[in-house]
């Protein structure tokens, strides 16, 4: 019987699975906004960012050397900030689905000052240009709040990112 054990699992393949996740998901944002005509609201747009942050962090994790205590360490702490971008986009998640959306409106929030200041939405406006209010960005996607479904990615990114921390600190060091 051929089964995979958890202790198999090395950090940088499931490092590649974060990177999958996350920046798969920005393409799927990407796809129903400029696809299915699904806006995204400032809080989607932070998401957005968080995401593409945990997937670089993730690749960073992934490039030092784990034989070497010292690789180890800075796999460490790009895993650990990951998980920190991950849990971010959860609470953002949810707060854009139990706060923001339940406003009518999402203007001069924390996350529409920060795309203001950064300028992400005139460098890029096509991924990170607000298009709309938070209650008209949470629609239904396959019968969900769209922030529902941010919010159980972040929670499975969250637990991949541990597990990948799991598998970096099991791994021996030679």
């Amino acid at each position: 019987r051929n089964t995979m054990r958890l202790n198999s699992i090395t950090h940088r393949r499931l490092s590649v699975a974060i990177v999958l996740f996350s920046w798969g998901s920005v393409g799927v944002a990407l796809f129903t906004q400029h696809v299915l005509g699904m806006q995204p609201c400032p809080w989607c747009i932070a998401q957005r960012i968080l995401y593409l942050l945990c997937g670089a962090l993730a690749i960073l994790a992934a490039l030092p050397p784990v034989r070497s205590s010292a690789g180890r360490i800075i796999a460490t702490l790009f895993s650990a900030a990951g998980i920190v971008a991950a849990g971010g986009a959860l609470v953002t998640a949810l707060y854009q689905h139990f706060v923001a959306a339940a406003s009518g409106s999402c203007a001069i929030t924390a996350a529409d000052r920060f795309l203001t200041e950064t300028g992400l939405a005139e460098w890029l406006p096509e991924v990170f240009e607000s298009r709309a209010s938070c209650a008209e960005a949470d629609q239904a996607l396959i019968g969900l709040p769209y922030s529902i479904w941010s919010a159980i990615l972040a929670v499975i990114l969250l637990m991949l990112g541990g597990l990948a921390l799991r598998a970096l600190w099991r791994s021996r060091v030679r």
